[in-house]
């Protein structure tokens, strides 16, 4: 009524916190990045930092293409994807329990073959070699490959082999994937997806071990 003060209820800022800041990665790669169930979306957690701010930096510049990623992304500063990364470099979550195979018991061990001792005849490198005898990953910037899902796997392979997903140049994920057959690439997603999850899953630290092949996104 006039005349009568009124009581105006101050209005509330959400607390600015990184976990609020990444809300929006919640619903498709879990609480915590620790992944959750549709198969195309991969866990975050426990990933090295670098290969996980080089990511986002490839859907802010639309080297990675995915509408929801491109555009949640594309005003974001430097510093911004950089504690972003680090905040799911940081965090051990535990894996979820691998998934029955869904390739046939031959071709599963044809992805074993490649993933351990690769083809030296082809010049496929193992993934150990790269990712780790663990296949946790390998700081500063390359992945881990533990507790992914057959489908991320193919797709990704997929989207090297015919240049829908690129890194920076030398392109080494590239020229590997398009040496595979796609029977292989499905053998090595069949594996790598159903393989038990190692007692230590932290990436190795960085060391100046050399690498099979010169990579784009170890050079920065």
């Amino acid at each position: 009524m006039p005349g009568r003060a009124q009581n105006v209820a101050t209005p509330q800022r959400p607390p600015d916190t990184i976990e609020e800041r990444l809300r929006a990665c919640v619903s498709c790669h879990g609480k915590q990045g620790g992944g959750t169930g549709n198969v195309y979306f991969p866990r975050l957690a426990g990933k090295p930092a670098g290969y996980l701010y080089h990511q986002l930096v490839a859907f802010r510049e639309g080297r990675r293409k995915y509408a929801p990623m491109n555009f949640l992304l594309a005003y974001l500063p430097d510093d911004y994807l950089k504690k972003m990364a680090q905040y799911y470099a940081d965090i051990q979550v535990p894996y979820d329990n691998p998934a029955p195979s869904v390739v046939p018991d031959q071709a599963l061990q044809r992805g074993r073959s490649i993933v351990m001792n690769g083809d030296p005849a082809r010049k496929v490198p193992a993934c150990v070699a790269c990712h780790g005898p663990n296949l946790s990953g390998r700081e500063p910037g390359i992945p881990g490959l533990i507790g992914l899902r057959f489908d991320y796997i193919s797709a990704q392979l997929g989207g090297w082999r015919y240049g829908t997903r690129t890194a920076l140049e030398p392109d080494c994920m590239q020229l590997i994937a398009a040496r595979l057959t796609e029977a292989e690439v499905a053998a090595v997603a069949g594996w790598l997806s159903s393989m038990p999850v190692p007692a230590d899953t932290r990436p190795l630290k960085a060391s100046s071990e050399r690498l099979p092949l010169e990579c784009g996104s170890q050079q920065r």
